[in-house]
């Protein structure tokens, strides 16, 4: 009579610790949320290649308005009926603005459903029976849809800057303009990956879908709205001071008007940034919401860490 076989280890069969194993489970759990995500983003990349294509024509109904017409179109009328400058203009401002919002949407989906829910329901619990750690659980939580944001919006910015061409201000928008300034720089990977952040921390203090996807929200609409009123100040603007009238930028702060006490000739001074503020604004920007994004991380695993088994 041979010898009954020997059961394998029960460690061995567990789904926690199979190689990716919970990379799947995340993302059978969110399916609904990635396919949505996958969705939009190629259609906001078709968008853009197709935007890429009205450029050269936008840009010549725009020369077609300059004193004198420099395309050889005798004056404005003959554009009238070419609408590819609006389309080309309203498209670039859309997705700008749709960049620029992207914080808010991952925040309520990192608190509400990411974190929030799965506490709410006891499928985290459920998990960490089946050899996954609280602290690795965490991990890829977090780890997956970082690394898919910061690909999926490193790409819609490769491609917006694509779009834009040359950047024409009358046409892209002036380069210091909220939304054209998140779209066009990291700090929209920035905003992305500290809604993740928020999102997560408020799932794990509260523990509920709905009041952690109102904190999340609520907590980064602060964060974007402080940074937005306050952008101007966070790194050093110019002053320039001439006597008579000169030419404004168009991106100037402040305007003052004053007589010269030596000769009366009107002097005019203005502080304003100028376009090679772009990268310096951008990096300092960016640096802060990383440090936001990095507290809130580490007070997720100290959190789960003292208040979670």
């Amino acid at each position: 009579m041979t010898a009954p076989a020997t059961a394998a280890p029960a460690t061995a069969a567990a789904p926690g610790i199979r190689p990716g194993g919970l990379l799947r489970a995340v993302g059978r759990t969110h399916r609904a949320a990635l396919v949505l995500s996958l969705v939009a983003l190629a259609a906001a990349a078709v968008a853009l290649v197709w935007l890429h294509s009205l450029g050269d024509e936008a840009r010549a109904g725009v020369s077609a308005c300059a004193t004198p017409p420099t395309d050889g179109l005798p004056s404005c009328a003959a554009v009238d009926a070419i609408t590819a400058d609006e389309t080309y203009r309203d498209g670039l401002s859309a997705l700008a603005t749709a960049l620029s919002w992207l914080m808010f949407p991952v925040a309520a989906w990192a608190g509400g459903a990411l974190t929030g829910r799965e506490l709410e329901n006891g499928t985290a619990r459920l998990a960490w029976t089946q050899s996954v750690t609280p602290v690795r659980w965490l991990a890829v939580k977090l780890a997956a849809p970082a690394a898919l944001l910061t690909a999926g919006t490193g790409g819609l910015l490769l491609l917006n800057a694509w779009a834009r061409g040359d950047g024409n201000p009358n046409l892209a928008g002036d380069w210091y303009y909220p939304d054209v300034f998140v779209s066009t720089g990291p700090v929209a990977v920035a905003y992305a990956l500290t809604g993740l952040a928020l999102g997560a921390l408020a799932g794990l203090v509260w523990r509920r879908a709905l009041p952690a996807t109102g904190v999340a929200l609520a907590a980064s609409l602060l964060l974007h709205g402080v940074l937005e009123r306050y952008r101007e100040n966070l790194w050093p603007p110019v002053t320039r001071t001439e006597a008579g009238d000169f030419e404004l930028p168009r991106s100037a702060l402040q305007v003052a008007w004053a007589d010269s006490p030596v000769n009366g000739v009107p002097l005019t001074r203005a502080t304003f940034h100028p376009e090679s503020h772009f990268w310096p604004l951008q990096y300092v920007e960016s640096g802060l919401l990383l440090a936001v994004a990095g507290t809130a991380t580490a007070a997720a695993f100290l959190l789960l860490a003292r208040r979670l088994p």
